[in-house]
């Protein structure tokens, strides 16, 4: 049995979900956001809840249970709360802003970085050291940050380089005289 599939997912106040078919769509203060599921999972709604079921006793069936519960529960997650982000800029002269729909960052190199700002995703800066991925789609907002970070990925002698907030690098020790 999927420990994942088999827990329903709450609906909350202010969010509708419409089921029609393997289209899921999900709608709330954040936006409106869509999916379409396998074949081989089921959808039942009960009042607030959302229950996923496999068709089957399928290998396929029983793997597909716990990735669909997880799509819909990011759906409805996303356009109710959102998800968010952070990523830290460190090194000496690496900084980031935002100028319009562009996000510019100095990294070290000999000209800047410009990254286009996606649909659906809102990028801001608090300061110049600290980047804010946010939206409702998750899977936008992970590869937003993933591809600022592609820029520079943090090196293990001194740490320099765009990271996430919550990673942490093994650091290494330099050559010795």
């Amino acid at each position: 049995m999927s420990r994942i599939g088999k827990n329903p997912v709450e609906v909350p106040e202010g969010v509708e979900v419409a089921v029609a078919g393997r289209l899921v769509t999900a709608k709330g203060k954040l936006g409106e956001l869509s999916a379409t599921l396998t074949d081989d999972v089921d959808l039942i709604r009960d009042g607030n809840l959302i229950m996923v079921k496999p068709r089957g006793n399928s290998m396929r069936a029983r793997k597909m249970w716990g990735t669909a519960r997880s799509v819909v529960n990011n759906l409805v997650v996303g356009v109710s709360d959102g998800f968010k982000r952070n990523l830290e800029v460190n090194g000496v002269g690496y900084r980031a802003q935002v100028q319009g729909s562009n996000l510019i960052m100095q990294l070290g190199f000999s000209h800047e970085v410009k990254h286009a700002i996606p649909e659906g995703v809102k990028i801001t800066c608090s300061d110049q050291n600290h980047i804010t991925v946010e939206g409702a789609d998750k899977q936008k907002v992970g590869q937003t940050a993933a591809e600022i970070r592609a820029y520079r990925p943090p090196e293990p002698y001194k740490g320099k380089g765009v990271k996430y907030d919550d990673e942490h690098i093994q650091r290494k020790e330099g050559k010795k005289k």
